[in-house]
């Protein structure tokens, strides 16, 4: 249901002065010096609080086919708190045999959003009690199960010992004038009523600025701004044999001014529908074993998939996790010519924002860029305070959204390419390198909405990129075709040894990746690639026929 707004223009928070926001620091600051104090007492006293307030203000529209579903603000606070027994070689987090890690968000709470000294406290104060209770359990649990259970094969520290972080930034006023985004969106949208075969579309426009404050007993006190501004178009239709067809396209930015005109929103839809359109009628793929080109934006997501999740360094840790990489330290993993960075001291590339930048990290430590293969050589994890062997300290990496833990996530990977050639001749080595292998045809995979990859050791070590735009390069000079209905699968070192070329050009794919510690943004960077040998399946789809009657 739509919410009604009283005031077309919204006016987000209030100017905050250096000595309010002082009051929400102060307030935890008085919490946790005091629960240190005082639960020096008991038979385990905690050796380290960390306190993470995520105050956050956010604005959403959604319009489909020319009308408002939602339009609307919200504000919150919450608190996460991070609160640990035992020393830093062994605590209360430690993995238990047979349970897996946890990453629950038991030790949060909602704040009150009034800067009241006494409100917050009490909130503070009834949510470290819990934490502490539900620390001091885990910790005799973690005891009893190292005592009779045999070493682990990482016996790295639970937690590492880190320089503590200074940095202040005040929080920053936004208006966002919610009635100029209705009316944007209801314009863009209105192409929608002209294509009665769609079955959902939607431009959604979204907004929000994660104030954090970031303090803990090591003596780290960190307050930033991380405002995020998004546009997402998507659409969504079926093909005549029942198959489910979806689009999308996204803008990102850090700041409104960033997002794009009335006009360039609406040409985008119209191209995104002409797309799809072209999708729906477009042949089924069959499988198929032969060289492909990946574009920019493709690989990005690919290697994302992949390579990023699998350089996670908690991952390493577990001894369920099939630790692809951890191995391969000093040994080559990709192409000499290809290197992979993540960097999230890097706002922008070519002049496109990266969702992933960040100043620091969610357990307040300075981001940074970490080569993680050099020249095809395999060199470092991406790392929060979860140490593992021979990388006993965080680079930067420790993420998480508001209300879960922080663990090892990605930030910006960007895929640097040495020796890159022009895109035309990388088609041409396509050809002929389908030639060479008796293909009729090579693909090309334009665009690709995501994917999964399996990391545990119980089930084959693979992944599943899932394409949505693939072409047909045909040997013979044919124009391309456009095919739909496949699933880009495989094994990650082996695929990553059938990389034979790169082009100069370079895609940027911004997004929110979800995985244990909650949705975080990141962006992947890359050049189109050229792979020798790719191979597809085809996808799932639904037995039901499209709509009887065409819409309304």
């Amino acid at each position: 249901m739509r919410r009604i707004l009283i005031f077309a223009f919204i006016l987000f928070g209030s100017r905050f002065c250096f000595a309010q926001e002082q009051i929400l620091i102060n307030s935890l600051k008085k919490e946790m010096n005091r629960f240190v104090d005082e639960l020096q007492k008991q038979q385990y006293p905690p050796y380290f609080i960390g306190y993470e307030v995520s105050d956050i203000q956010s604005a959403r529209v959604d319009v489909s086919f020319g009308t408002i579903e939602h339009s609307g603000t919200t504000t919150r606070r919450i608190l996460d708190i991070d609160l640990r027994v035992g020393s830093y070689k062994l605590d209360n987090t430690h993995r238990i045999k047979d349970r897996g890690f946890s990453f629950s968000a038991i030790d949060s709470k909602m704040l009150p959003l009034d800067n009241d000294e006494s409100a917050i406290r009490s909130a503070v104060w009834n949510a470290t009690e819990l934490a502490y209770k539900n620390a001091v359990n885990k910790y005799q649990s973690v005891v009893t199960s190292k005592a009779v259970n045999v070493q682990e094969e990482d016996t790295s520290a639970d937690f590492s010992r880190e320089q503590p972080s200074k940095y202040f930034e005040p929080k920053k006023l936004y208006s966002i004038d919610i009635k100029k985004w209705e009316d944007i969106l209801i314009y863009a949208s209105r192409v929608f009523n002209d294509n009665k075969w769609l079955l959902g579309a939607k431009i959604s426009f979204y907004f929000e600025n994660v104030y954090k404050i970031i303090i803990n007993t090591e003596g780290t006190e960190v307050a930033v701004n991380e405002p995020r501004f998004r546009i997402l178009i998507t659409i969504r239709t079926k093909a005549e044999d029942g198959m489910i067809l979806y689009l999308y396209k996204t803008f990102f930015a850090f700041d409104e001014n960033g997002l794009p005109s009335k006009d360039s929103i609406a040409e985008a839809t119209k191209t995104l529908v002409t797309k799809l359109d072209k999708l729906r009628n477009a042949p089924l793929m069959e499988t198929y074993s032969g060289p492909a080109i990946l574009s920019g934006e493709a690989t990005g997501v690919f290697f994302h998939e992949i390579f990023g999740h699998r350089v996670e360094g908690h991952r390493q840790k577990d001894p369920n996790s099939s630790q692809t990489f951890k191995t391969f330290l000093n040994k080559k993993v990709l192409p000499d010519f290809i290197s992979v960075v993540f960097d999230p001291t890097k706002k922008e590339i070519n002049g496109i924002a990266l969702s992933g930048y960040y100043k620091f990290d969610d357990e307040g430590i300075l981001g940074q860029r970490v080569v993680s293969v050099d020249s095809g050589i395999f060199k470092n994890f991406i790392m929060s305070r979860s140490p593992i062997e021979n990388f006993p300290n965080s680079n930067g990496h420790g993420r998480k959204q508001a209300g879960y833990k922080s663990v090892a996530r990605q930030s910006n990977l960007i895929v640097e390419a040495y020796k890159p050639i022009p895109v035309g001749e990388l088609r041409h080595q396509l050809i002929e390198e389908c030639k060479k292998q008796g293909k009729d045809y090579g693909l090309l995979f334009e665009t690709v909405e995501g994917g999964f990859t399996f990391t545990g050791r119980t089930i084959p070590n693979a992944f599943n990129v899932m394409p949505i735009i693939v072409y047909k390069v045909f040997v013979d000079g044919r124009p391309d075709e456009m095919v739909r209905g496949v699933d880009l699968i495989g094994t990650p070192l082996t695929t990553f040894s059938n990389i034979i070329a790169s082009g100069n050009d370079l895609g940027v794919f911004n997004g929110i990746c979800g995985a244990e510690s909650g949705g975080v943004p990141v962006s992947a960077s890359a050049p189109s690639i050229l792979v020798s040998k790719i191979e597809v399946q085809k996808k799932q789809k639904s037995e039901t026929k499209p709509p009887i009657l065409p819409a309304p």
